[in-house]
């Protein structure tokens, strides 16, 4: 094959990628017409986007942030709905069937179990204001990235309780949850959890925003950026128990 056929190829490929990459954001659906009403009934609350075919920028990477906190909410779907105004016009029967029109992506819609239509996003269009949205107009949980809705829930009852003997109940439960886990990312995630928990029992509620103090200030420093990635998820757990940015 001649240089230029090659260099043509991998263009053509670093734009595909590109573009799946775009629209296959972690923890986000593709949705067409005929998946569509198969997958949503299925789910409490289903958070939608429709946008451009590939979309890009600071609010597909804000959608994109949402999209990984939900991964720990088994009520919640988030999805996406990827509209072609030329060509095979793909999606635009979904767009139309819900009045949304090109100039308007990217719109997001909730739909919720038992209401009659969908719920229009009209906040600024940021991660922590689509987890409000959610909130708000349905009963599902959505915590920051890196955290499960099991261990936020004992957590909760945890920080609050002033009885030694049922704190100790609570992180017995968390280990109990703990040993149950499949997953190892998910398990790396419950081991911090338990960790936070035994330090809190030791040292007190103090402990909390001691160890928050801490992680910002090794994340100011230079670290790689899967040690960055590992930092965030544990100052998100740690937000957890001090409800911050919930």
């Amino acid at each position: 094959m001649c240089q230029k056929a090659v260099v043509g190829v991998v263009g053509v490929l670093l734009v595909v990628a590109g573009a799946a990459g775009a629209i296959n954001a972690k923890g986000c659906t593709p949705l067409d017409a005929w998946t569509f009403d198969k997958i949503i009934p299925k789910f409490h609350a289903a958070l939608v986007k429709f946008d451009v075919s590939y979309p890009y920028g600071k609010k597909h990477q804000e959608f994109t942030k949402l999209s990984a906190a939900g991964r720990g909410s088994p009520e919640l779907l988030v999805a996406e709905v990827g509209v072609k105004d030329y060509g095979d016009m793909e999606n635009m029967d979904l767009a139309e069937r819900f009045g949304v029109k090109k100039e308007e992506f990217p719109k997001v819609m909730l739909f919720v179990d038992g209401r009659d239509k969908p719920i229009v996003f009209e906040g600024e269009f940021k991660n922590e204001e689509l987890k409000k949205f959610i909130r708000k107009n349905s009963q599902v949980y959505i915590g920051l990235e890196g955290c499960l809705e099991t261990f936020d829930r004992i957590v909760d009852k945890f920080m609050v309780s002033e009885n030694q003997a049922e704190k100790k109940s609570l992180l017995r439960d968390a280990e109990n949850a703990w040993d149950t886990l499949k997953s190892p990312s998910d398990r790396k995630i419950a081991e911090t959890y338990v960790k936070v928990m035994r330090k809190v029992m030791e040292k007190g509620r103090k402990f909390v925003k001691q160890e928050k103090t801490r992680v910002e200030g090794l994340m100011t420093g230079k670290i790689t950026e899967e040690k960055k990635e590992e930092m965030e998820g544990r100052l998100n757990i740690l937000k957890s128990f001090i409800h911050e940015e919930l």
